[in-house]
């Protein structure tokens, strides 16, 4: 820990804030950064003010606040550009749907938007809004916009609004945030440059029109190596199966249904990655012939007969040329050996393993990781904790 503040206290984050109920978590933000060694500079637009005033930030992070383009006291009268050059990235938390069009857009019409754009470092958004503005056309077309041009943007999540509304667009916890902002201060460059590819959540197997055949798998791993893999800077695909999850803004995001919707679009994928990462819980096996309509019930047993599906993963590990493949093993006993079947019967460099029981639907998981240099075990902790962990060690053995 001493070590990890130690790093912490060299950087320099630049805190932008912009208009929206959402600014009073940018002072908690503020206070946990700060706490954490970082020195932290704030810049707020003048609607920003209306919520938060610019005291208290200057209070939590001990520097000055700037508000204004023509600030008169800025060192050398130019404050967008200087303000930009002294730090080692940019957060702006929140990020409002103004703010974001106008960054898509290359506007210089005050201070923030200005050394955003006349910036020399990473930066990344949190975007808080209602819930009907961040699903607007021209919010997403910004937002791809902004991820074509290198912008990472962190959440938003999905709960209540100030409006009253439930949806989209609530901006994450200043304590996800801070903890965010600490990840890529500490791994922001480990894959850079590097395209991976994440499958996550479960398939489903249609028995009929209305039934089917789907493992219990949550999505939420998978998510979670997918943004971890982002804050190290890859450029990231997601397939996913069906989820009630939100998923993270990736590069790529691909939806699909059965394992062979899953396996057309990883193959479709495939020459273009560096990494792949099998985090989903494809089913085994799906119906040999299934009915269009609904089956009736009946007296009657019902017997279906149910074929292999394909192993995307072993499709995958065994081409001429595969990516740097990474799987996750559930298993219910035997954990380790099991896994390690698995991992030499598919000639993985890293299989993730982990209790099926414990971790399935879970917040949190314990894992072990087994490669050729043995076993590594990742205490219990929350999954997007983990998954940076496991992107940490893979950027290890990729490199070696």
């Amino acid at each position: 820990m001493t070590t990890c503040l130690t790093a912490l206290s060299k950087k320099r984050l630049l805190l932008g804030i912009t208009g929206g109920v959402a600014a009073y978590k940018a002072a908690e933000l503020a206070r946990l950064l700060t706490q954490d060694g970082i020195d932290v500079q704030t810049v707020m637009t003048q609607s920003a003010c209306h919520f938060v005033g610019p005291v208290t930030f200057q209070s939590l992070t001990g520097n000055p606040v700037y508000t204004d383009l023509w600030e008169a006291n800025a060192a050398h009268t130019m404050a967008h550009i200087n303000l930009s050059r002294n730090v080692d990235m940019i957060l702006v938390a929140p990020a409002s749907a103004d703010f974001i069009a106008r960054l898509a857009n290359g506007m210089a019409d005050d201070l923030l938007a200005t050394l955003c754009l006349a910036r020399d470092c990473p930066i990344m958004i949190a975007p808080a809004m209602n819930r009907q503005m961040w699903e607007n056309s021209a919010t997403k077309r910004n937002l791809s916009s902004l991820q074509n041009d290198g912008v990472k943007i962190i959440g938003p999540e999905s709960g209540a609004q100030a409006c009253g509304e439930m949806g989209m667009g609530r901006m994450l916890e200043a304590s996800e945030l801070a903890e965010t902002v600490r990840s890529a201060f500490q791994t922001g460059d480990l894959l850079q440059g590097k395209k991976v590819l994440v499958t996550a959540g479960p398939t489903f197997e249609a028995i009929d029109a209305v039934r089917g055949i789907i493992n219990k798998s949550s999505g939420k791993m998978g998510y979670a190596v997918a943004r971890a893999a982002m804050e190290a800077g890859a450029t990231v695909t997601l397939v996913s199966g069906p989820t009630c999850l939100a998923p993270p803004i990736v590069d790529k995001l691909i939806h699909v249904v059965s394992a062979d919707d899953m396996l057309r679009a990883v193959q479709a994928e495939i020459a273009q990655t560096d990494i792949f990462i099998s985090v989903a819980a494809v089913a085994d096996y799906r119906v040999a012939k299934a009915s269009q309509q609904k089956i009736k019930k009946s007296d009657k047993k019902l017997s279906i007969e149910l074929i292999l599906n394909p192993d995307i993963l072993m499709t995958v590990s065994t081409l001429p040329e595969p990516p740097f493949c990474v799987g996750f093993a559930a298993e219910t006993e035997d954990l380790e050996k099991n896994a390690e079947i698995k991992r030499r019967k598919k000639n993985l460099p890293l299989l993730v393993a982990n209790l099926a029981q414990d971790a399935i639907g879970s917040d949190e998981s314990a894992l072990i990781l087994l490669d050729d240099a043995g076993k590594h075990v990742l205490s219990k902790a929350p999954k997007m904790e983990q998954a940076r962990q496991l992107i940490k060690h893979i950027s290890l053995l990729y490199k070696q």
